[in-house]
């Protein structure tokens, strides 16, 4: 079989495991801002990764990761050079900045397009900011190939790939012919583990960085998320205590109170 041309879409993320009170929300400039949270690679992402390694484990196959934001962070985005993927292409700009799923597809379709020829483009299930999940359906409908989502286990057998789609309750196996767009649940497992030498090691590899300009964006075509209300909750409680001399007489004055409060 010939090199398959594998490329890996993955999105720089707040860390999903974060603590909920190290995010603030900003009402006003409609902002919720990580405190102390470090950026990571979105998970989802890391098991299309862990994917894509699986098949170049098996087969002769150069692994290229896609990456896009106003602003990315190199030594975090390496860790997929340290795992195993052969080049890393960060496309930043502050055009790139809150741009909806649509744009966002615009641009990295646009860069996958100056790429070349390719198999396979692997992507997670969702981000683990947004949680939209759409954006990857949107890469495959403006490059005019097949989507199979919500993969469990992706494979290359006789020049096609098959894929185990999950359902609520079960899976089915689904086969396409390449090139094709595939995106990846976390049943498919982690990402490998990465030695403090590999990710050391990787900082000395070289990356690819392209801006708007390079790509030669429309940029009129462009659309930033529209959010109309931003507000945190608050859960406020109230604690009633209900005095009696016995169990019995605290139960009903329980009671009596709920009936009154219209509670019961």
């Amino acid at each position: 079989m010939r090199l398959l041309q594998i490329i890996v879409c993955l999105k720089q993320v707040p860390d999903p495991e974060g603590p909920a009170d190290a995010f603030r929300v900003d009402s006003e400039a409609k902002q919720v801002i990580p405190v102390g949270i470090p950026p990571v690679i979105n998970p989802f992402d890391e098991n299309a990764l862990e994917a894509a390694l699986r098949i170049k484990n098996q087969f002769e196959a150069k692994v290229t990761v896609l990456s896009m934001g106003e602003k990315l962070s190199q030594p975090v985005l390496r860790k997929a050079l340290a795992a195993g993927a052969d080049d890393l292409i960060l496309l930043t700009d502050q055009h790139f900045k809150d741009l909806d799923s649509h744009s966002t597809a615009y641009v990295l379709s646009n860069a996958i397009r100056r790429m070349g020829a390719y198999d396979l483009i692997l992507t997670g299930r969702q981000a683990g900011d947004w949680d939209f999940g759409i954006t990857e359906l949107l890469i495959a409908e403006m490059l005019q190939i097949p989507v199979i989502s919500l993969a469990r286990k992706v494979e290359i057998k006789d020049g096609s790939v098959f894929v185990e789609k999950l359902y609520e309750d079960g899976y089915e196996v689904v086969k396409a012919s390449m090139p094709v767009l595939v995106t990846v649940s976390s049943e498919l497992g982690e990402l490998r583990y990465i030695s403090i030498k590999t990710l050391q090691a990787s900082s000395k590899i070289p990356i690819k960085i392209f801006n708007a300009e390079d790509l030669e964006l429309n940029l009129h075509k462009l659309m930033h998320r529209t959010i109309y209300n931003l507000f945190a909750f608050h859960d406020e409680r109230q604690c009633k205590y209900v005095e009696g001399e016995s169990s019995q007489e605290k139960g009903e004055n329980l009671a009596i109170w709920m009936k009154k409060e219209g509670l019961i």
